[in-house]
């Protein structure tokens, strides 16, 4: 398993364990390292995502609520709802992260974590975001770029 991967994997349970346990982000994570002791690298990469997370969930929240028809984030599963908040977060934040590399990624923990019906939940809304807000916003720059040329 490669590392980011690896690093997609703590994110996920530490967000999970935050929103379940209702302790803040670094106290899970805190806990999450003292049991586990991943390497340092590994540990990074979680540490970035979490906290990325974690400063723009409002955010994040309002976005997965507005994509998931007839789903308000509280009857989501801890685990999609968790997962999905990553996955957003990569979308929206992250442009050293391809986007489908996020929705695969995302998906795949989705496989590993959650229900059966889980990863295509999962898939549908990000594949809505992504089309919406991300696509169309690269479309936006690059025709900015375009015109200035």
């Amino acid at each position: 398993m490669g590392k980011r991967r690896k690093a997609r994997e703590i994110a996920v349970q530490i967000l999970y364990q935050a929103d379940v346990a209702g302790v803040p982000f670094s106290e899970a994570f805190s806990t999450y390292e003292g049991y586990f002791r991943p390497s340092l690298k590994v540990l990074s990469f979680a540490k970035e995502l979490v906290d990325g997370v974690a400063k723009n969930q409002k955010d994040i929240d309002e976005i997965i609520e507005s994509f998931s028809k007839n789903w308000k984030l509280s009857r989501m599963s801890a685990i999609d709802r968790n997962i999905l908040r990553l996955a957003t977060y990569e979308l929206l934040y992250r442009s050293d992260i391809p986007p489908k590399v996020s929705i695969n990624e995302a998906v795949e923990l989705a496989k590993s974590f959650g229900s059966e019906e889980s990863a295509s939940f999962v898939n549908g809304i990000l594949d809505a975001i992504y089309k919406k807000l991300v696509s169309s916003h690269t479309k936006e720059v690059t025709s900015k770029i375009s015109l200035a040329s």
